[in-house]
């Protein structure tokens, strides 16, 4: 009996101290806000929507329909799908949603197969020519995170940079054919610090945290990759997603949006980043309201939406989502006027899209 008893204790206790903050693990804190404020619950955004920033998460004729009920539900016109492929990978994709032509439109990657070769430019383009043909009305994502371009399938082009002059005869033939490029540079700053107790970002740095002897741009350098091949091209709209992945320091992005008339950035997937400084993204958004687009790149559920449009839309304060339960600190609405937000979700895209 004496032994059921100290086992019991020990179980009571190994508790206790899994409970306490010398024990508790970082991964394990999941705060519940403790403020009784007032809690805005946003059924469908204030204006029509257009995302700029998705993917192909919807794999089968019934996942594609689930979706489009889910658009309908949540006030969403038409969603960017960006396939990141070419060839025959595109050609399934393009088929696969052929069935909602007007909410869902489709852009591929480029074919990166031989680039160190010395024609590659040119095949590039010729398979970049055919997809526009069948449909694909724009280029993305293209992804470098310091080690090159390794988002495009069939073939990651490691070493190759978006400034890189192989790759401005294709983005110029973006330009002519009316193709926007979305281009990923870069991750959050968090990613490119040491791992250590003043990471701010420590949570969800470390998961994607970036090796960076691995790679030949820092995070400077890969924003200048982009500034390089935006200047390089005045004619090819470019989007930056992910606010550039310059949340840490968004005067960065302000001055490129001020000096280059050809680039937007899209807000996709950073809301974790932005919405613990709610009066300085007010700002942000509105010196910056011609030349953001709305985006998601989180799936495809409904309370996602809902999620995305508290943010923006309401004055909320403090508040937690499982969405973003890799970060320590709460959620702040930005409460964005409505004139703002048209431009954001939908009149930027209708424009750039000349839809």
């Amino acid at each position: 009996m004496k032994q059921i008893y100290f086992v019991i204790a020990f179980l009571i206790y190994q508790q206790s101290l899994a409970q306490s903050p010398d024990s508790l693990l970082l991964k394990d804190y999941q705060p519940v806000s403790i403020y009784s404020i007032p809690k805005t619950q946003i059924e469908q955004p204030m204006w029509p929507v257009i995302d700029i920033h998705s993917h192909p998460y919807a794999k089968s004729e019934k996942e594609i329909n689930q979706w489009v009920n889910t658009m309908d539900q949540m006030g969403i016109d038409k969603t960017i799908v960006l396939t990141m492929t070419t060839g025959s990978a595109f050609d399934s994709l393009v088929q696969a949603y052929s069935k909602y032509p007007k909410r869902f439109e489709l852009w591929c990657g480029i074919d990166f197969t031989g680039y160190n070769e010395k024609d590659w430019s040119q095949k590039a383009i010729a398979e970049l020519e055919r997809c526009h043909a069948i449909g694909a009305k724009g280029i993305g994502e293209l992804g470098d995170k310091g080690q090159g371009l390794l988002y495009s399938k069939p073939t990651p082009a490691p070493g190759l940079h978006v400034h890189d002059p192989r790759l401005q005869p294709v983005l110029k033939r973006c330009g002519e054919l009316g193709m926007p490029v979305n281009i990923h540079v870069a991750e959050p700053k968090w990613m490119y610090e040491p791992m250590n107790k003043h990471n701010d970002g420590l949570m969800n740095g470390f998961k994607w945290r970036i090796d960076t002897t691995q790679t030949s741009l820092d995070h400077q350098g890969l924003i200048k990759s982009l500034e390089q091949a935006v200047a390089n091209n005045p004619q090819t709209t470019f989007i930056a997603c992910h606010f550039a992945n310059c949340g840490f320091d968004l005067s960065i992005l302000s001055s490129l949006l001020d000096s280059y008339p050809n680039l937007y950035a899209d807000i996709s997937a950073r809301f974790g980043e932005t919405a613990s400084i709610p009066r300085y993204m007010l700002q942000f958004y509105q010196k910056h309201q011609d030349r953001l687009l709305f985006g998601t790149d989180m799936g495809m559920d409904p309370e996602m939406y809902q999620l995305i449009f508290r943010i923006l839309e309401s004055k909320d304060e403090h508040f937690y989502s499982p969405y973003y339960a890799n970060y320590h600190w709460p959620l702040h609405g930005f409460g964005l006027p409505k004139n703002v937000l048209k431009k954001l979700y939908y009149e930027n895209a209708q424009k750039l899209l000349s839809l």
